[in-house]
């Protein structure tokens, strides 16, 4: 089989998890695989490299920062190819623009527009893992890009793609896909498989196993993920297509997200634009607004409510505080979370969330805002209910069962 496997940051932390991912992937090879292995960097050396170039500077330059802080996955994948080669498995490491990763031009968040496979098959072809720093291309005037945080994953999944590998297994610290956290919900289930559109709700609404871009390119590819553990050999979770026996689940995860806050705007002009125009603005500051709520128009004024990532707060404030001839009244709120539901079964069944909302007002907790789509519902909540919710809504659907 051709399998290309993903290490993050902690599965790659030390030396000696550096020689215990050579020792898997010798075991694959060993199985008779033709492997390609991203790496990350190793915990912690990017926030390090980070730290060094504030040193110099509050506010490097962004070409720069990303021959910084490419470095840190070239580090790695040297050192696995060396630790293999010592073992007696061929390997060759290459850095992101060796192995063929061509990016549009955005310093620091750039995206994959092409890869060219020539040099990855060349050396597959010559019996070699290929070892390739993940996070990192070169844009077509060969200057070497970073793909932004979580960018490994998607470095793998595009190779994966682009080789047609059976499979890409993404290796972290924890051995897959969980009905919710954990460590919020210790009757939390493994999942044996989940479809790409729900891995895709989860990442995007506060699971941090996977990286959201990566799942929405395999989706687009067609790529068969498994997330698995560098610590156990626990078979994982595979993230794929949608099965028609999907549907028989109501729900398939609890998501919870506490990096939230809410703007609530009062007394806003109603006049055509007045939208169009605070959300330019910050779009334009690439503040990320999630839910928003518009109430109907009264004598001329309306009320907008809308959220945004607890660490783009401030600069929220800032765009706002602008419009200050437009809004009658604002408020801001930070001690607020997201918690939702997602499953595939939403689409063929009814009440689903009629049930959840049911459930949080046993417990007395408020639901302050709502969004939803066709696999997902999400509510805004108080802070201080974020743990209660997430278990209220575990049982009720029976995920630990």
């Amino acid at each position: 089989m051709l399998i290309v496997h993903k290490y993050g940051g902690t599965s790659v932390g030390s030396l000696e998890r550096i020689k215990s991912v050579a020792d898997r992937v010798a075991k694959a090879r060993r199985d008779g695989n033709s492997l390609v292995v991203v790496v990350s960097a190793m915990s912690g050396e990017t926030n390090k490299l980070i730290d060094f170039a504030k040193y110099f500077s509050p506010n490097p330059s962004k070409r720069e920062m990303d021959m910084l802080l490419s470095s840190g996955e070239m580090v790695t994948a040297s050192l696995l190819a060396i630790a293999l080669n010592e073992m007696g498995v061929d390997a060759v490491a290459m850095s992101g623009g060796q192995a063929g990763i061509v990016t549009d031009s955005f310093h620091t968040y750039a995206r994959i527009k092409s890869i060219d496979t020539t040099s990855i098959k060349r050396e597959l072809d010559r019996d070699r893992v290929v070892v390739v720093a993940g996070f990192q291309g070169i844009n077509r005037s060969g200057e070497i890009t970073t793909l932004g945080r979580g960018g490994s994953d998607l470095s793998a999944v595009a190779i994966a793609g682009a080789i047609g590998a059976d499979a890409c297994e993404i290796y972290s610290d924890v051995d897959g896909i969980y009905t919710t956290d954990p460590r919020v919900e210790p009757k939390a289930k493994k999942m044996s498989y989940i479809s790409y559109e729900e891995m895709l709700e989860l990442a995007s609404l506060g699971a941090k196993v996977l990286q959201n871009r990566s799942v929405e390119l395999a989706k687009k590819l067609n790529v068969k993920i498994v997330a698995k553990s560098s610590f156990s050999e626990s078979e994982g979770t595979i993230i794929g297509e949608e099965r028609e026996d999907m549907e028989a689940v109501l729900v398939s995860g609890i998501a919870l997200d506490k990096n939230q806050a809410r703007v609530s705007l009062k007394d806003v002009s109603d006049r055509p634009g007045i939208a169009a125009e605070i959300f330019t603005k910050l779009a334009e500051e690439n503040i990320n607004v999630d839910m928003i709520i518009q109430n109907a128009s009264s004598n001329g004024l309306t009320m907008l409510g809308f959220t945004v990532p607890e660490s783009e707060l401030p600069k929220a404030k800032e765009i706002i505080e602008n419009f200050d001839h437009d809004i009658g009244g604002k408020s801001f709120d930070s001690n607020i979370c997201k918690v939702s539901i997602v499953g595939v079964g939403m689409k063929s069944h009814s009440g689903v969330a009629a049930t959840a909302f049911s459930a949080l007002a046993r417990e007395n907790i408020n639901i302050e805002m709502i969004s939803t789509s066709e696999i997902k519902v999400s509510m805004v909540i108080d802070q201080k209910y974020a743990e209660l919710a997430v278990r209220t809504l575990h049982s009720v659907y029976e995920l630990d069962k």
